[in-house]
């Protein structure tokens, strides 16, 4: 390979890395202007009145969460009331307004479920005058626990981590795609799968 190819290559994959960057994806899909919130990416363009809102809340969970809370904040800032994302460990860092949680992953841990806590109390603080921004990335399903709590013929059944960690571990060592563990996931939470 000659040095031009080299070069070429170079900028091919720090074309590919920027495109995927988490900050720059939301910096560049978030936009404020006034009281106009405008969302547009590829997928949907969502422009929001904010001055119909009396509260922003930020939730989620994801590898990149860090850095996708601090674009939001960027575009936000002070507007945002509250807020909570779960990260894997290590991949944290200084925000503003938005409390992150390092978790573990790909086998959740205590402070998966005290994340996944957290959000649900803050979900349920929503009324229709709050606007919610969730922010998902990849790993968010480990990143974000709630284990179920059920009852089976009047008895109570709660689901602990131990049995979460457990479960999960199996799914991971036998060889399953992360889609079959996810929908093993999502019956053993409370959050999950749209609850």
């Amino acid at each position: 390979m000659n040095p031009t190819q080299r070069e070429h290559i170079k900028s091919i994959a720090q074309a590919a890395l920027e495109r995927v960057n988490p900050f720059e994806m939301i910096t560049s899909a978030m936009s404020l202007e006034g009281e106009t919130l405008t969302i547009a990416t590829d997928a949907s363009h969502e422009i929001i009145d904010l001055s119909a809102f009396t509260q922003i809340f930020v939730i989620g969970a994801g590898k990149a969460g860090a850095p996708m809370v601090r674009a939001t904040e960027q575009v936000l800032g002070e507007r945002i009331t509250d807020g909570i994302v779960s990260v894997k460990h290590g991949h944290g860092g200084p925000t503003e307004r938005v409390r992150i949680i390092e978790s573990g992953h790909p086998v959740p841990d205590e402070n998966s479920v005290a994340a996944g806590d957290a959000i649900l109390e803050l979900a349920e603080r929503a009324d229709n005058r709050t606007l919610v921004i969730v922010l998902i990335s990849g790993g968010g399903s480990a990143l974000l626990a709630a284990p179920m709590r059920t009852s089976i013929h009047g008895s109570p059944v709660i689901l602990g981590l131990p049995e979460l960690q457990e479960t999960t571990q199996a799914l991971l060592d036998s060889g399953a795609e992360i889609h079959e563990v996810n929908a093993m996931r999502k019956h053993l939470s409370r959050i999950k799968g749209g609850r």
